[in-house]
């Protein structure tokens, strides 16, 4: 699945402090001639709560891990990994991980999250996927107008990139920003905009006011926009990355969620508990800095990469 192809080696090495995590403390468990019992579950446990997976789902697995154990259809630590393994693969929410794409006429997307998460990087990712991958004409709109040097930092992006850009002087109305670019969009045969927005707590009713105001702009004048909103999660918040996306839910409808950083932290694990807990897509993984470190989240490789054996 997805429209962009990573060798599985990269995947790997953007997991590798969380596959550390659940490589030395949990993959040591799993080995040939242990046999299960309940100590071995409850280490297992904790060994998962540790690489950030969400109380709910790592209860869910180990569950499953002691029934089938009672039942006799496994019996040593090593049966245990294909059960793991498959308990992550399955039960994936039925959302389309791929971008709405419109066939004709500009796709909006707005990004959205909190100053820190990764959201200007993550941009130029989608960016160049949509140029260099897809062949897609595409224009950014610097919308986040409140924070210092943000318009420079996405102009200097869609310079390198070889994108279009609209954007206004520091401090102007986002809402402003975002109908100009939109207008652009159309003169210009756009294909895909994306809007940066504003950079902001998810706990500023005001703020995220304004980010809805956006949201009800582009929607006046692109029929059906926002087609897609994404929200840049920063993975090495870990739960706390949850809390931001049920508010940003709450207030724009979020479609999506991109996981950023993946490749600095332990708490990769982060991804099993937004599946847990929401009822939104991740759609992409970030795996480092620069724009081709982007990949569409492939759950089965996902899991593969995170268990492979050094």
């Amino acid at each position: 699945m997805g429209f962009f192809s990573r060798t599985l080696d990269k995947l790997k090495g953007a997991l590798k402090k969380t596959s550390e995590v659940l490589n030395t403390d949990v993959r040591t468990l799993f080995i040939p001639g242990r046999q299960i019992d309940d100590d071995f579950l409850n280490e297992l446990e904790e060994r998962f709560l540790r690489a950030d997976m969400g109380v709910n789902n790592v209860q869910r697995i180990v569950k499953e891990l002691r029934d089938r154990w009672r039942l006799g259809k496994i019996k040593n630590a090593a049966d245990c990994l294909g059960v793991v393994k498959s308990q992550l693969t399955d039960n994936w929410p039925q959302h389309d991980r791929e971008l709405n794409l419109q066939p004709s006429g500009p796709t909006v997307i707005l990004v959205a999250g909190i100053n820190g998460a990764g959201k200007t990087t993550s941009i130029a990712k989608l960016a160049w996927l949509l140029k260099n991958e897809m062949g897609k004409k595409v224009m950014v709109c610097a919308s986040d107008t409140f924070r210092a040097a943000a318009v420079d930092q996405l102009t200097i992006w869609a310079d390198r990139l070889g994108v279009d850009i609209v954007k206004h002087k520091m401090g102007a109305d986002p809402a402003a920003v975002a109908y100009d670019a939109c207008e652009s969009a159309k003169a210009r045969g756009i294909d895909v905009l994306i809007v940066d927005t504003a950079g902001r707590l998810h706990t500023q009713d005001h703020l995220m006011r304004e980010l809805t105001k956006i949201r009800d702009v582009v929607a006046k004048r692109i029929p059906g926009a926002p087609h897609e909103v994404l929200l840049v999660l920063d993975a090495t918040t870990g739960q706390n990355a949850l809390n931001q996306a049920k508010s940003f839910s709450q207030a724009i409808g979020v479609t999506g969620i991109v996981l950023a950083k993946l490749d600095g932290t332990a708490k990769g694990g982060v991804i099993f508990a937004i599946r847990d807990q929401l009822s939104i897509p991740v759609k992409f993984i970030g795996l480092g800095e620069t724009p081709q470190d982007i990949e569409t989240f492939d759950p089965p490789r996902f899991v593969e990469a995170l268990f492979a054996e050094k």
